[in-house]
Formats: structure tokens, C-alpha cells, sequence
């Protein structure tokens, strides 16, 4: 049975509330582009959004299928 990896955990989220602000359910960043150029559709704000999610679910994905990735720094620290 795997551990809860404290750290493990850490690193998801920290890799996930990015992401989270950028999906149109909240879509934080499109707001804000939408208060600043009012002329801008949201819909194309959206789409303009879409690379850096498929980039940021992507690391988020690979993080959770290869940890170890994630996992090196903290384990050369600690000495694990």
C-alpha cells in the first residue's frame, strides 16, 4: 500500500491551483483580461488559455506518473 507523501502532495497542488485558474469554471485570468480589454470575447480569451493548460495538465499528468521526477530534489535534500 503506497504512503501519503506529504511533499508528494505539496508539489500537486502546487502544480494544480495554476491550472485551476485558468480553466473557465473560474478562468481568474480571463477576467482580469476581460476588464482590461473589454473589446476581447471571452470565448477567445478562453482559447488564447488553452495552450498553457494542455501544458500545465501535461506536467500535471506526468508528475503523477513518473513522481520521482518531482521527487528528486526533495530526496537529495532530506537524503531519503
Amino acid at each position: 500500500m503506497p504512503r501519503f507523501l506529504p511533499v508528494m502532495f505539496g508539489i500537486l497542488m502546487a502544480t494544480y491551483l495554476p491550472t485551476a485558474c485558468l480553466s473557465p469554471s473560474v478562468a481568474l485570468s480571463s477576467y482580469f483580461l476581460e476588464g482590461v480589454v473589454p473589446q476581447w470575447n471571452p470565448k477567445h480569451i478562453c482559447k488564447g488559455l488553452l495552450p498553457m493548460m494542455v501544458t500545465q495538465l501535461c506536467g500535471l499528468l506526468s508528475i503523477m506518473f513518473f513522481p520521482d521526477v518531482a521527487l528528486w530534489l526533495p530526496r537529495q535534500m532530506y537524503g531519503e
